[in-house]
């Protein structure tokens, strides 16, 4: 009697595979979401199913159906409540399966060639290099988001449009601290300045050192959501920092981020 109750514990490679790709995706989703608030809630989950695994193995079939009724329910409620968190993951794998299959340009851009890309040019680079270097100097806080294949309509539709070429003057002007357009951030699509003032999603990371402010947060914020890159000139220190993919990086030189940006230069 004993043995058949234990019976489950006779595994196949069939079974060994089973687990070890349940394992890679408790691995993969225990990073995604390590240093938020959601890690209590997906301990008390993987509780919840070892339970159930055991009460299914040992024929107890009413706190079987309890443990179901209970995850079916609690499945979509967690969606509903970590629905930012669960977009940011499927675009961050969308993204990262476009990259990979597309090289450098999404496969959207390849399989439909004729779009417009969003580049910046070289020239446009050095007007924005130009801009930021003064910024920093004169202390002025500014925050530059460099759009790429991702259309951020969602982010430009929270501030207001421009539509101007890219000059190191007007970006300057933008940013003047009298400026009504000052406060929020800048969208650079191409070589035009499509909109200011615009909102970004703080990012709810606890591990960022405690000198960044709320430019910072909200740089690493859109980062991670999508694929533009963000630059950074803190209104305290006039350091500027350089923010892609949710991770920042100082720029010591004018000739740095002249480099970051041009990786993506036509």
């Amino acid at each position: 009697m004993q043995s058949e109750s234990l019976g489950f514990l006779h595994m196949s490679w069939i079974d060994l595979l089973d687990i070890l790709m349940v394992a890679v995706i408790i691995y993969f989703v225990f990073r995604w979401i390590r240093g938020s608030s959601a890690i209590n809630i997906f301990i008390a989950v993987i509780i919840v199913l070892l339970v159930k695994v055991v009460v299914s193995a040992l024929g107890m079939r009413m706190m079987n159906t309890l443990l179901g009724t209970i995850i079916d329910v609690g499945a979509v409620s967690l969606i509903v409540i970590f629905q930012p968190e669960v977009r940011r993951f499927l675009n961050n794998v969308g993204r990262r399966a476009g990259d990979t299959l597309g090289g450098r340009r999404s496969l959207f851009s390849r399989l439909f060639p004729g779009k417009l890309s969003n580049a910046v040019s070289n020239p446009s680079v050095n007007e924005i290099g130009l801009a930021v270097d003064e910024m920093s100097e004169q202390k002025t806080g500014a925050l530059i988001v460099i759009r790429h294949q991702n259309s951020l309509e969602d982010i430009i539709n929270t501030g207001d449009v421009i539509d101007a070429h890219i000059s190191s003057r007007l970006i300057m002007n933008i940013f003047f601290k009298n400026s009504p357009l000052h406060d929020g951030a800048m969208i650079i699509s191409g070589d035009r300045i499509v909109a200011a003032r615009c909102t970004l999603p703080i990012t709810d990371r606890t591990d960022l050192p405690a000198r960044y402010g709320m430019r910072h947060k909200a740089a690493v914020g859109l980062s991670e959501q999508s694929d533009a890159d963000v630059i950074v000139v803190s209104e305290e220190t006039g350091q500027v920092s350089f923010v892609r993919a949710g991770n920042v990086q100082r720029i010591m030189s004018l000739n740095a981020l002249k480099l970051l940006l041009g990786e993506k230069a036509e």
